[in-house]
């Protein structure tokens, strides 16, 4: 789809650090982390929403998250790594791999008590290329 960022980054015309990738999805690192080594896997075709894919390719998606939270695990030592599917910031499906450090790291309870403070931008979170290729070579899976 012309335009759409995750498609340009599939097939390479956006720079991404890339953490693994085959002929029909591909795993990189976000550039805006809620935790190190935050990664988005998505399919190379454009597909807007996430129960639009077809079962194989979904299945495909959840067998490199599980890959890369058992990579995490040991990378970062943490009991639990969060899996989940988005697509409201960028109408192409993806999946958050997110190494989970506090309970909170993915959840909106925070925002429910102090619903004030909520800002929805994360350029605070924005980290520069030379740091996630640091993460690359942590969550080198073989």
């Amino acid at each position: 789809m012309t335009g759409c960022l995750f498609c340009a980054i599939a097939s390479k015309r956006v720079d991404a650090v890339i953490v693994w990738e085959d002929s029909e999805i591909m795993a990189f690192l976000d550039w805006r982390p809620i935790r190190e080594g935050h990664c988005q896997i998505i399919p190379k075709q454009h597909v807007e929403t996430f129960e639009q894919m077809s079962p194989a390719l979904a299945a495909k998606v959840l067998g490199l998250g599980q890959r890369l939270a058992q990579r995490m695990k040991a990378v970062y030592s943490v009991e639990r790594v969060a899996f989940l599917f988005t697509g409201g910031d960028v109408p192409h499906a993806h999946a958050h791999v997110i190494p989970m450090h506090e309970q909170t790291d993915i959840t909106s309870a925070r925002y429910i008590l102090n619903p004030e403070a909520v800002q929805f931008r994360s350029s605070h979170l924005q980290t520069d290329r030379d740091s996630l290729v640091r993460v690359k070579a942590k969550l080198q899976l073989n």
